[in-house]
């Protein structure tokens, strides 16, 4: 669970740094639709992207992969599907159950906080 926010932070770090203008995550969104930034998929910095819906997948060189959707007010999203994703897209794959997710998400409140069913963020 730690291990997909550090993993989360790290894209953001990676992605702002790449694309000066992006002032938080969620902006990769505008830059796209607006097709005069960057395309909906592509690389950037050791990671490729894919934009799709109200997010994007990040997948590191070495595999590792994480997907995020934004709420409207552009805070970054997930579910217990893009943790467990995360987790079988590591190098040493993790296979947990949806119930082992959702213990693992209890015991990391306030930092995560359920923003509507099954959906959390990251406590600012």
């Amino acid at each position: 669970m730690l291990g997909y926010v550090d993993a989360l932070n790290a894209v953001d770090e990676a992605m702002r740094a790449a694309i000066p203008s992006l002032e938080r995550l969620a902006d990769v969104l505008g830059l796209v639709r607006s097709h005069r930034i960057i395309n909906r998929s592509g690389q950037v910095g050791t990671y490729s992207y894919t934009v799709h819906g109200a997010g994007c997948r990040f997948v590191s060189d070495n595999g590792t992969e994480v997907d995020v959707d934004f709420a409207p007010d552009g805070s970054e999203i997930f579910d217990l599907w893009r943790l467990r994703r995360y987790g079988l897209s590591l190098p040493e794959p993790l296979d947990v159950t949806d119930q082992d997710l959702r213990t693992a998400v209890r015991s990391l409140q306030p930092l995560l906080t359920e923003v509507r069913p099954g959906w959390f963020s990251v406590a600012s």
